[in-house]
């Protein structure tokens, strides 16, 4: 029939009863005649178990010898997911990412895939078995253990089925797709039957934790067909593909994501001069924090203030930064606010319609809510606000672009 990548998460394999469960649902698909490659998480809360007692024994660990530590996590589930799988009658065998191998660079902690040998997963498929492999680690050049970061089994999941050439990337978690916006913020929430690439990676990019980043970006650049799903409950979940032509005309907006982990920090009366904006920036940079929206503006005096945000753990550290910089600068002066929140609407129909910001920002003044910073891009429009109108503001818009009305996004 196909041949389909599985990822399954920690809260997935979370017990001994689950994962069980989890090998019924893969027989399931085996007795469709599928073939069928499995990717695990460690069980939920083990990775956090392990590095708590690295802390213990090290202040500091070192990156590699962690890295030796984080991937045991893997490779007790794969293990027992395997054990069930033969209980079951289904033929299977484990793979650790070394053993595979999936190769990658030498950056312990985040490292990143280079190349995977497929030849034993593809002799296994062959000789009719699953193929359960541990997510998130790798094996580099010099033959060390490596851990691919933060959603690095997804990032492997994706990645075998674009080295495989897999029909589909199925990952299963605790939601049954990808929904307009959060469920528990707003009642009428849709989950989308399809959403395109562009889309999926700006709504992980601005808070929604269905996928990761880094797996979406692999997946959009190798034209993996992806699908989320519930790990327990039946259901077609949502499909996450290449744009068609014929669906630029439709909806003009897919989803509101927003992220409440943000703060505001602007330095006013900064001299206005070439160079300014590296000036201001760059000790930011060196103090490894990451930037996200940006906004400049030039007064009569020929001074600029200049505003910038950043995640909300890092405030502190950018404060302090802020504090120096606009001493050296001889700038006016400088504040932060920590307390607001950056809301977004996100569509590839927004290329083809015009005023659809307009509507955002009068749908928002309708409210009583002030706009701070504007950024925009061919497929979003993202607004920072004080965050006690958060979830008003994610109402207003969701009422707004009529995402609770009619059918989901999937064009016919």
């Amino acid at each position: 029939m196909a041949l389909i990548v599985q990822k399954f998460g920690g809260t997935s394999v979370g017990t001994v009863e689950r994962i069980q469960a989890v090998a019924e649902k893969i027989q399931t698909f085996r007795k469709q005649g599928h073939d069928i490659v499995v990717v695990v998480s460690a069980m939920s809360g083990e990775t956090n178990r392990l590095v708590s007692m690295a802390s213990e024994m090290q202040k500091h660990p070192k990156a590699e010898e962690l890295d030796v530590l984080l991937s045991t996590g893997e490779q007790v589930t794969i293990a027992l997911l395997s054990m069930a799988l033969e209980n079951l009658g289904c033929p299977a065998r484990s793979y650790t990412g070394w053993q595979i191998a999936i190769r990658t660079d030498s950056y312990h902690n985040k490292a990143r895939i280079q190349e995977i040998d497929t030849g034993s997963v593809r002799a296994d498929l062959d000789a009719g078995r699953v193929v359960v492999v541990a997510g998130f680690q790798g094996v580099s050049e010099s033959g060390r253990i490596t851990t691919l970061g933060r959603g690095g089994s997804d990032t492997t999941a994706v990645a075998l089925a674009a080295a495989l050439d897999a029909q589909e990337c199925q990952i299963y978690t605790d939601v049954d797709g990808v929904y307009t916006t959060d469920p528990r913020v707003v009642e009428g929430a849709r989950r989308l039957d399809k959403i395109t690439f562009e889309e999926m990676l700006e709504m992980a990019s601005l808070g929604s934790k269905v996928l990761q980043i880094r797996s979406v970006e692999f997946a959009g650049k190798y034209n993996v067909t992806l699908r989320v799903l519930h790990s327990f409950q039946d259901g077609p979940g949502t499909l996450i593909t290449l744009e068609e032509q014929s669906e630029m005309e439709q909806p003009v907006v897919s989803g509101i994501a927003f992220n409440r982990d943000e703060a505001k920090l602007t330095i006013k009366g900064v001299p206005d001069i070439p160079g300014v904006a590296s000036r201001i920036l760059g000790p930011v940079g060196r103090a490894n924090i990451e930037v996200d929206m940006i906004v400049q503006n030039v007064a009569a005096d020929q001074t600029t203030d200049f505003t910038f945000t950043v995640h909300r753990n890092d405030y502190q550290r950018a404060l302090e930064v802020v504090a120096q910089t606009c001493k050296d600068l001889g700038a006016r002066e400088y504040d932060g606010d920590n307390k607001i929140a950056k809301v977004s609407i996100v569509g590839v129909g927004m290329r083809s319609h015009a005023g659809v910001a307009t509507q955002m920002f009068e749908a928002l003044a309708a409210e009583g809510i002030n706009i701070q910073i504007i950024s925009t891009s061919e497929i979003k429009v993202s607004v920072v606000i004080q965050e006690k109108y958060l979830e008003l503001a994610v109402r207003a818009l969701h009422s707004t672009f009529e995402l609770n009305q009619g059918t989901s996004v999937e064009q016919e």
